[in-house]
């Protein structure tokens, strides 16, 4: 009888064994879906600053020309960093790996991140084309050129923190009137050089949501 009971008990103990694993990975897979929409969720707009912190941590009343450009290019990127779950476009473990909106939104802001850094590396940095290039976007732009994918040896996080470094520097500097090493200059043929790459940008976009509604289009591809 004992032996019996053993070996009643016995079975009822492996019959089980499926059922809480097939519990225990519904639960996980429920939990990683949360997490994923957690994840998944719009950071909040990025506050927009025209001067610096004074010495009592209060924003000075004197706007700086260049310094909401320079600072929100830098708090995106912090944003990108920082947000609910971090960097998602390198990840390789789940939830990361399942989910397509957020990296895609991280890579758009990547993108316009790296064309406006290397404006200012070009051309408001610069008085004219003969000029230095200044060493704080020297070391920003290719930081922020890492492989969005790479997540070790290097990570694209630690590449574009060094990158926000880098830009926080060049704005310090040239928000100080006392520091010739940095300047940003307000030029128009410098506006219209970045505003033509975000024109490109959104030309190429507009083409490839074109031609994803399906709808006939006129293939500018190879015009002349």
């Amino acid at each position: 009888m004992e032996s019996e009971s053993f070996n009643l008990q016995s079975g009822d103990t492996k019959s089980s064994l499926p059922k809480l694993i097939i519990i225990s990975l519904l639960i996980l897979s429920f939990a990683g879906y949360l997490i994923g929409v957690y994840w998944s969720i719009e950071p909040d707009p990025v506050e927009i600053y025209s001067a610096p912190h004074t010495s009592d941590g209060a924003r000075s009343n004197k706007s700086i020309t260049g310094y909401a450009l320079v600072s929100t290019l830098a708090n995106v990127l912090e944003t990108l960093l920082d947000k609910p779950g971090g960097f998602l476009g390198n990840d390789v473990m789940p939830p990361s790996i399942f989910l397509d909106n957020m990296p895609a939104f991280e890579y758009g802001a990547l993108v316009q991140s790296r064309d406006l850094v290397r404006s200012l590396r070009k051309e408001f940095s610069r008085s004219q084309s003969q000029s230095v290039e200044q060493d704080d976007l020297k070391q920003a732009e290719p930081k922020l050129y890492i492989a969005h994918g790479s997540w070790i040896f290097p990570s694209a996080e630690d590449e574009y923190r060094d990158g926000v470094e880098a830009l926080r520097s060049y704005l310090d500097k040239f928000s100080d009137p006392q520091n010739p090493n940095a300047q940003f200059y307000a030029r128009a043929d410098n506006l219209r050089e970045w505003l033509g790459e975000v024109s490109n940008r959104l030309g190429s976009y507009s083409q490839g949501l074109s031609a994803s509604v399906g709808q006939e289009r006129t293939n500018t591809d190879l015009a002349g």
